[in-house]
Formats: C-alpha cells, structure tokens, sequence
C-alpha cells in the first residue's frame, strides 16, 4: 500500500508538471478549489492584539473551512510593521493556514478611490518602499483592484501632452508595474510571485491604465473580482452572469494563470445574491474562491436576509439549512455571521463542480483595450446565450459575435471576409454595423445603420405577432429587398425593421442583432423572439440550447455536462434541447441522481437551409436555484 501511494503521488506530480499548472485546483478543505479569506491593512493591524485575532478567528474558523488567508500590508497609507507581520503569519501558519501578501495603492479610497500618482516621485517610492516590504514577507503578494491610476496632477498633465489620458496611463502603468512593483519585489525576494486583481469593470480598463495586453504576460499571475452584487440597486447595475463570463474571459487572457475569484458582501438585499456571486465563480472552474473580506465574515446575519421565496423550500440556496448548527472543527455552533453563509455555500457547490468538464461558450471577440456596447455580453448570458470572451480573433469558431467592440481591430474586415470564405458564421450587432460604416464593411454586408429610431410593439418571427409588455426603442436599419432578409422584425404601427436579420457571403452566414437601446429590454422580449435568437447561434456551436424566458442562463462544459439557472424571483419552467437526438434519451440529474425523459423531438428547416433536430426536456427551476444535468 505504501509503494502503491507513492507511485500515485509520483504521477499526480508528473502530470502537474508535464500540464503547466499555474494553480492547485483544491485546498485541505474542499475537493475542487480553495477557499481564501482577504484582510485589510485595518483588521490586520487589529490583529496585533492576540485576544482580538484568537476571538475573531475563533468566530470564523467554527463556521466556515479556510485553506488560505491573504494579509494586507498597506491600504490608505496604513502600514503594518514588519514585526508585527511575522507574529501573525506565524499564528495562521500553526493553524494549517495557507499564507499570502496583499496589497492595496491607495492614497484614500473614502477620496473617489484616490490612487497613488506614478509619475510623483514621492509616491512612486513610496509605492516602491510598499512592495519591497512585502516581498520580504511573503513569496506571494497579490495586488488589490487598484493598480491603476486616477490621476490628474500638474505632474501627469505635463506628461501626457496632446495624447489621451488612455494612452498616457496605459503607458504610465506598464512602465511602474516594471520599475516599481515587478523589479523591486523580485530583487529583494527572487522567489515572489506578484499576482494582479482585475476587477469587476473591464470594459473601463484602458482610460485608467489597467493593460489587459500587458499585465497577465508579466505579472506571475492574475486574479478576477467577480463580484456583481444587486444589478438594480448597486451603482455598478452589473449582470449576475458576469460572475461566471468575467473570470472565463480574464483566463483567455493568459490561460492557467487565472487564479481566482473574488466576491465581497456588498450590495446585498437576499443572502441567495451573495451566493450566486460565490457559486458562478467556480462554475467557470476559478481554483480559488476570495472572501473580501476578514472584517465581513465577522458581519452578523439578519433575519431579513431570507428571500421570501425561501418559505416554499428546494432552492440551490437554503436560508433554513444554513442556519442549523454545525460542527467543523470539533465544537457545535449556531451560525451568527456571514462566515457561515459563504462556507455553507461552497460545502454546496463543491459536489456540483465536481461533475462539471471544461466550460465551452459561444466566442465574442474582444480586442485589447477595446471598448463599445460595454458589459453586452453579460446580457447575452442572462437571455441564455452561453457566452465566451476572447482577446485574439477565433478563427477555428463555428460562429463568432463582433460587438462593437471588434472595431478596434484595424484588421477586422478581412479576417471576416477570410472567416466566411472558410464556411463559418459571423453575428454582428448593430453597434458594429454603425462603428464599420464606411470603414469596409459594406464589403460584406449591404446594410444601412439609420439616425432613425423606432418604438417597437411587437414582433415577427415564423409567422407569428407576438406582443411585448412594454415598448422597446431600436435602431432602424436598411436593407435591399432579397440581398437579405429578416429573420424576426421589430414591428411599430405596422412598419416591420429587423431585430434579427440574415445575410450570405461566399460559404458563410453573417447575421445581424439589433440591439434594444437598453441592453437590459433584451429581458422583455417574448419567449418565442429569444427561442428563435438562441437557436440561431447555438446551431453550430453549442450541444444543448434552451427555450423559455429571460433570466435563466446556461453554462455548458465539454464533457456532456450543463447546468441551467434561474435567476427569477418565481419558479420557472423552461424546456432544454439537446442536439443529436436518437443518442439522447434522458438527462440525468447530476445531484439527486433522478432521469428526467424526453418528452419529444422537434425538427425543421433551419433559416438559411438545413435540418435541425433536437430532443427536448421539461425542466422545472426553483428561484434563485440550478440543476447540474448530464446527457
């Protein structure tokens, strides 16, 4: 037995090395990822009174399993002394606790989020000083969301000259991740690792000097706030699809060398939100999960954090069974804190992603420093559009999304042209249309983006009228009479303009989506309009598909695994369709291990020509709640 157990440990570490593996995939505590808890600078420097850190620790430790801690050194000019440092890394360590560095630049953060100026010499060496702290501290530091610069001193003016601000700063910040963090921290610890924290707002990244083309090839890694908190009341007004869609596309930027998520608690009206947050980063397979931060998981919980849908029970979150007793370092507790709602939480879905492959999604190709139609994507995702964000153009995909975004690519017409030539599909959204107009995409498409608007009430699509519960503005376009066709028309006082409209080019299809002028109307379109939509672009590229409403997504893996999501107030009936037919009989349920049957096939000519068949299952969902399922 013991020879056997070490044969398999030399393999385990053989295949590790042989893969490249940036990141261990579970900790002592969990089978799929680790668990880390982030502490600011304040709570650290709290920590230096034993009595607080063992009381404290107490609290969270018996309510939730930590692999791993993060300890700030600096946030807001606060230091913590180097001595005072070692005494606590040593207490966790004795613990079994995992130990890292963070650190956050900021000048204030209750000031706008003032960042440190990179170009003031005085706060360029302080930030220097900083991180050579740091690194004599710890072999692992990672960089809290501000590492980017807001600056707009009398030293930065001159600077920048006649460039933008977006030009500067992305300069700016390239050179001090060099010559301030980078080098410093590796001359005085050859063996630091300095890891980058993205957050949650890409699609601003360029005008504050965050270098999505630079950072993951020269930091030692990456991380992702996936944080989407209240899309309605928090001022981000962030899609909750963008938990799982963020730490997928910041991975594409530097494969392996994403290593986590990263959620807080803010912004929260239901426990479930918090949740989802946490599960969605580990269905896009993130290796760690970040709880910001120490002083949170101290927050109580409140009575009124139970959603009123939680009276009927079988939610994927349950507010009653979280809050029963339990015993996980040999004493039983009642939960009081939010500790217990993250750690109940990742007990959870630890099961679930562990029957999950390699997650796959329709690509949508977004350049470096790209910007235009921000965050759409997300709203794709929340429709059930499966979705994939790329830096490089995807030439091997079956069908590619250019969204206003791909403008930025000088390039972009031929590797279109080249594109459909080969076969495959192209949807471009009216964004795009208007961005390449005049600039060659008349080359492709005989399309005409209008200064006209029109106010839609209902639509078009296989024959059928279909009404909307509240008018929806679009974008006219123009079209010539069979050159292209509409495949679904936005009607407005008997006037038809395409919402979704198809045109050939050589071997390929280019298909164009007009856009709702508020992203989020796309929510309002009548269940057939959004069936049409999704069968459109998961005809080529995506095994399973779904039909019902909006704000029920789809999350699709490479080993015949998908997990379909509601995040309605209601329960939901929603039907999954499954390519490949007569090979597909059942799905099963991956975590009551129950056999759902079909209940049929449908088939038919697709738009443009071609068979489509597929078998079809009724799935019921919970709100707030998920199914793993398995064909």
């Amino acid at each position: 037995m013991k020879t056997r157990g070490k044969t398999a440990l030399f393999w385990a570490m053989c295949i590790a090395l042989l893969t490249g593996t940036q990141y261990s995939s579970a900790g002592n505590n969990y089978r799929n990822f680790k668990v880390s808890v982030y502490t600011r600078a304040y709570e650290v420097q709290r920590m230096t009174d034993p009595a607080w850190l063992d009381s404290t620790w107490n609290i969270i430790s018996s309510q939730m399993k930590v692999d791993k801690i993060y300890l700030e050194t600096h946030r807001d000019l606060n230091i913590v002394k180097a001595d005072d440092m070692k005494r606590i890394i040593k207490f966790f360590k004795d613990r079994g606790v995992e130990v890292a560095g963070g650190i956050t630049y900021t000048i204030s953060e209750a000031n706008s989020f003032q960042t440190f100026c990179y170009k003031n010499p005085e706060e360029r060496a302080k930030a220097k000083e900083i991180i050579e702290l740091t690194a004599s501290l710890f072999d692992e530091i990672i960089l809290d969301d501000f590492f980017f610069t807001d600056c707009k001193c009398d030293y930065c003016v001159e600077a920048k000259g006649d460039r933008s601000w977006t030009d500067y700063r992305l300069e700016l910040m390239d050179d001090a991740a060099m010559n301030v963090i980078l080098g410093p921290a590796r001359k005085v610890n050859k063996n630091v690792k300095v890891i980058i924290k993205y957050p949650n707002w890409y699609d601003h990244f360029p005008a504050l000097g965050f270098d999505l083309d630079f950072g993951p090839k020269h930091f030692d890694g990456i991380y992702t706030g996936t944080e989407t908190r209240d899309a309605v009341r928090s001022n981000q007004h962030l899609q909750p699809y963008e938990s799982y869609l963020i730490w997928r596309y910041f991975d594409n930027l530097n494969p392996g060398h994403n290593g986590g998520g990263w959620v807080d608690t803010g912004g929260m009206r239901y426990i479930d939100r918090y949740s989802e947050q946490l599960w969605l980063t580990v269905f896009a397979k993130a290796p760690e999960m970040t709880m910001f931060d120490y002083r949170q998981m101290l927050n109580p919980l409140r009575s009124s954090y139970r959603a009123p849908w939680q009276d009927d029970g079988g939610t994927s979150f349950s507010y009653d069974d979280m809050m029963k007793p339990v015993n996980l370092n040999g004493k039983t507790v009642t939960p009081t804190t939010m500790a217990r709602a993250a750690g109940f939480t990742m007990e959870q879905v630890d099961r679930a992603v562990g029957f999950l492959g390699n997650p796959i999604g329709i690509k949508s190709y977004k350049p470096y420093q790209s910007t235009g139609e921000e965050f759409l994507q997300n709203y794709f995702g929340m429709i059930g559009i499966p979705m994939d964000i790329v830096p490089e153009f995807p030439e091997d995909a079956d069908l590619v999304i250019l969204t206003e975004q791909a403008k930025a690519d000088k390039d972009i017409i031929r590797k279109m042209d080249k594109h459909l030539r080969s076969g495959k599909d192209i949807l471009i959204t009216a964004g795009f249309l208007r961005a390449m107009q005049g600039k060659g995409i008349e080359k492709i498409v005989d399309l005409e983006y209008t200064d006209r608007k029109a106010m839609v009430s209902s639509f078009m699509t296989g024959g059928r009228m279909l009404d909307v519960s509240k008018p929806i503005l679009m974008q006219q376009v123009m079209y010539k009479t069979n050159d292209s066709w509409e495949m679904i028309s936005g009607m407005d006082s008997g006037l038809g303009w395409p919402f979704l409209h198809r045109d050939v080019y050589s071997k390929g299809t280019v298909y164009l989506l007009v856009v709702p002028d508020n992203f989020a109307d796309l929510y309002n379109l009548p269940d057939a309009v959004l069936n049409s939509l999704r069968q459109t672009v998961s005809a080529k590229t995506m095994p399973v598909s779904i039909q019902g409403p909006a704000g029920v997504s789809l999350f699709v893996y490479d080993n015949n695994t998908f997990i379909v999501e509601s995040f309605l107030d209601e329960n939901v009936d929603i039907t999954v369709s499954i390519r490949n037919p007569r090979a597909v009989e059942k799905l099963t349920d991956m975590l009551q291990g129950t056999e759902i049957k079909t209940r049929g096939e449908s088939g038919g000519m697709m738009f443009g020509g071609g068979m489509n068949s597929s078998a079809l299952f009724r799935i019921s969902l919970k709100p707030h709640s998920y199914m793993v399922l398995r064909y």
